[in-house]
C-alpha cells in the first residue's frame, strides 16, 4: 500500500469535490478526474486497522464480486493516508448509474417492474454464498446497461457455508429497519421477499435450515 503524502491528500481535497462526510471528516471525494476517493476512519483499534486496512478489504471484496460477475467498483489504487493511525483509503472508477434509492423517490413505479428481477439478483448473491451486511436501496445500484451493481462493500462476506435462513432472512431484516431508518416504508419489501422465496424454491438443497 502506497502512503500518501499531506500534500498529496490536500491537493486532491482542495480540486476535488467532497460528496460524503461525518465528525471525523471526509468519506467520499470526487477526485478532479472523475475517480473516487473513499476514505475509511476506522471505528477499530488502531492495531487492528493497521493490521487490517479497510481499505484493503474493500478491495478484495470488489475484486470477489468481480469473480462472480457481479458489478463493483474497480479498484485503481490502495493507500494508506496515515498508517501510525490506521487511516486508509481506496481510489476507484464509481459504477454507471443511480441507486435504487434514487429511483424509488423519482419514479416509484419502474422500480416495483425490477423486484422480480431484483429479487433474482439478491438469490444470485446468496447462492454464491456472499452475504453482504448493508445490502439495501442505497447501496445498490441500477446501472446504465440495465444490470445490478454494489457499492459500498466493506461488510460483504463470502462464506464457506451456503447461507442458512437465518442468514437471509436477518439479511432482509436489516434492508427493513434501513426502509425504517430512511422513512422509506413505502417500498413493498414483502412483495420483495415473496418474489425471492419463490427465486429460490427450486433449489431449496442450497439452504441450510
Amino acid at each position: 500500500m502506497r502512503i500518501v503524502t499531506a500534500q498529496e491528500l490536500e491537493s486532491w481535497l482542495a480540486s476535488g469535490k467532497v460528496l460524503e462526510e461525518d465528525a471525523r471528516g471526509p468519506k467520499v471525494v470526487r477526485l478532479s478526474d472523475g475517480r473516487f476517493l473513499k476514505i475509511f476512519h476506522t471505528r477499530r483499534a488502531t492495531a487492528l486497522a493497521r493490521l487490517l486496512p479497510p481499505a484493503q478489504r474493500f478491495s478484495r471484496n470488489a475484486t470477489l464480486l468481480h469473480q462472480h460477475g457481479i458489478a463493483a467498483p474497480q479498484i485503481s489504487e490502495v493507500l494508506w493516508l496515515d498508517r501510525a493511525i490506521g487511516l486508509s483509503a481506496c481510489i476507484y472508477q464509481p459504477l454507471p448509474g443511480s441507486s435504487l434509492e434514487q429511483l424509488l423517490k423519482n419514479d416509484p413505479q419502474r422500480l416495483e417492474q425490477l423486484l422480480p428481477e431484483l429479487a433474482r439478483f439478491i438469490a444470485h448473491l446468496h447462492a454464491r454464498h456472499i452475504y453482504f451486511r448493508s445490502l439495501h436501496l442505497g447501496n445498490i445500484l441500477r446501472m446504465n446497461d440495465g444490470q445490478f451493481g454494489l457499492i459500498d462493500i466493506l461488510d460483504l462476506r463470502r462464506k464457506i457455508l451456503p447461507l442458512s435462513r437465518w442468514h437471509i432472512r436477518r439479511n432482509f431484516r436489516h434492508l427493513q429497519n434501513y426502509l425504517v431508518r430512511s422513512k422509506l416504508q413505502h417500498f413493498p419489501l414483502g412483495k420483495l421477499e415473496q418474489l425471492y422465496w419463490e427465486s429460490v424454491h427450486t433449489d431449496t438443497s442450497t439452504l441450510r435450515k
